[in-house]
C-alpha cells in the first residue's frame, strides 16, 4: 500500500488513489463507480485489471486516463504491483461478476489494501465468511455498495427508526420489481443479462441475488432489526432459465416483527420499483426509490405528512448527505457516491492517524455482505424444501 499517507494527525493533501479490477469496456457498473467515486472529489483513478485480457485491460485504461505501465491483465499481478510502489494505490473497488468477488478481494486485503465491493458479497457462504476473517486479521477497511443505504431519505427513515418514532417495530415491507428479463434475452448476447441468469457466475440465486439482496439489506438497515428466519419461494417465469427470475418471502425478525419480500424481474411495467414500509407502536414510514426525496410518515391518529430531501423535518443523517436543495432530484449515482464518500472519510482519518466522522460509519460492511450471502442461500434452501420456514441467522 501507499507509504507516503500522512500520519500523527497531518492531513493527507491529495485524493485517495483508487485502483479497479472488472468494470473495462461493455461493463455496466464500472462506470457507475467511477462516477460515484469522483463525484466528491475523493479520488483519483490510478490503475486497473480493468479486464482478465491484457490487451482489453490496457484499451480500457487508455480510454479511462490510466497510465498504460498500471493496466494489468490479473488482479493478483496488480495487487503486488501496487502494494509494492511508493505512489501505490490505498483502496480498490472491485466490479465483477459475482464469482470473481472473493479472489480479489482477498489478494488486495493480503497486500494491505482497503477494499469496496460490489454486491452480493461472494456466490459462498464459505467464501463470504473467509472473507469477514481476513478483514478482521487484517484490519483493513472494506465497504459493500449496496447503494440504496446511501439514500438521503433512506438516511433519514433509519435515523427515525432507531431514535424510537415509530416505536416497537411490529410490519415491514419490501419489494423490489424490475420487468427486464421477461424474455430470455440472455441467449441475444445481452451481457449483463448473459451472466446474471448463470449459476456459474451469479450463484445459486438469479433474481435474489441480484435484487433481492438490496431489498433485504434495505429492511435490516432502516430497521436495524436481523431477519431470523424465513420461508421462501423462488420461481424462474421464463422458460429454460436456469434462476430464479421470481420470489415471495415471509420473513420474521428479532423482536417479533413480521415482514413480506417480493423480488422479481419479470413485473411487466416496472423499472426499478424498490420500495420499502415499516409500521411500528406509534406510526408508519413509506419510500420509493423512484420518488427518492420523499419519505411520506403516517403518525399514528394524526395527519401523515411528507418528509423532503433538502427541506423541513429531514434530520442530520439527511442533510449530511444532501448536496443540492429540494427540488432539485438526487438518486441512484449520488447514492453510490454516499457509500464512497462515507468510506471514503474512514480511510482518510486511517491515512491522517485520526478519528473519522461518526456520521461516516454506517455504510454496508463485510459483515452484512456474510449475512447477505446467508439471506441468499437461506432463500434457495427454503424454497427447494417446498417453502419450509429456515433460520437466516449467523454468527459472524
Amino acid at each position: 500500500m501507499a507509504t507516503d499517507a500522512a500520519t500523527n494527525g497531518e492531513a493527507l493533501g491529495r485524493r485517495l488513489r483508487l485502483g479497479m479490477v472488472g468494470g473495462g469496456q461493455g461493463a455496466f457498473i464500472g462506470g457507475v463507480h467511477r462516477i460515484a467515486a469522483r463525484l466528491d472529489d475523493r479520488y483519483e483513478l490510478v490503475a486497473g485489471a480493468f479486464s482478465s485480457d491484457p490487451d482489453r485491460s490496457r484499451a480500457s485504461a487508455a480510454e479511462l486516463g490510466v497510465s498504460s505501465e498500471r493496466a494489468y491483465g490479473r488482479y493478483a499481478e496488480m495487487a503486488a504491483a501496487e502494494a509494492a510502489r511508493g505512489d501505490g494505490i490505498d483502496i480498490v473497488a472491485i466490479v465483477t461478476p459475482n464469482h470473481l468477488h472473493h479472489g480479489p478481494a482477498t489478494a488486495f486485503l493480503e497486500a494491505g489494501i482497503h477494499v469496496i465491493c460490489d454486491k452480493p458479497l461472494t456466490t459462498t457462504l464459505d467464501d463470504a465468511m473467509d472473507l469477514a476473517k481476513t478483514v478482521r486479521r487484517t484490519g483493513l477497511v472494506f465497504g459493500l455498495t449496496h447503494n440504496y443505504t446511501g439514500y438521503p431519505m433512506v438516511r433519514q427513515a433509519r435515523e427515525m427508526v432507531l431514535a424510537g418514532e415509530l416505536g416497537a417495530i411490529r410490519v415491514v415491507q419490501v419489494e423490489y420489481a424490475q420487468d427486464w428479463l421477461s424474455e430470455k434475452i440472455e441467449d441475444t448476447g445481452h451481457k449483463q443479462a448473459a451472466w446474471r441468469t448463470d449459476p456459474k457466475q451469479a450463484g445459486p440465486a438469479g433474481c435474489v441475488g441480484d435484487i433481492g439482496t438490496h431489498a433485504y439489506h434495505l429492511t435490516t438497515f432502516v430497521t436495524g432489526l436481523e431477519v431470523t428466519e424465513l420461508c421462501a419461494e423462488l420461481t424462474a417465469f421464463v422458460p429454460g432459465r436456469a434462476l430464479d427470475d421470481n420470489a415471495h418471502m415471509l420473513l420474521r425478525f428479532e423482536g417479533g416483527a413480521r415482514g413480506q419480500l417480493w423480488s422479481s424481474q419479470v413485473a411487466a411495467g416496472n423499472q426499478c420499483a424498490l420500495r420499502i414500509r415499516v409500521y411500528g407502536e406509534k406510526g408508519g414510514l413509506e419510500w420509493h426509490q423512484e420518488h427518492p426525496d420523499h419519505l411520506h410518515h403516517s403518525p399514528l391518529g394524526q395527519p401523515p405528512r411528507t418528509i423532503t430531501r433538502g427541506g423541513a423535518g429531514a434530520g442530520p443523517a439527511a442533510g449530511r448527505v444532501t448536496r443540492v436543495p429540494a427540488g432539485h432530484p438526487e438518486g441512484y449515482l449520488e447514492g453510490f457516491a454516499n457509500i464512497y464518500l462515507d468510506i471514503a472519510e474512514v480511510v482518510s482519518a486511517r491515512l491522517e492517524d485520526r478519528d473519522p466522522d461518526p456520521g461516516a460509519c454506517d455504510f454496508p460492511s463485510v459483515e452484512d455482505g456474510v449475512r447477505g450471502v446467508k439471506f441468499i442461500e437461506a432463500a434457495v434452501e427454503s424454497s427447494a424444501r417446498g417453502g419450509v420456514w429456515v433460520d437466516a441467522r449467523i454468527s459472524i
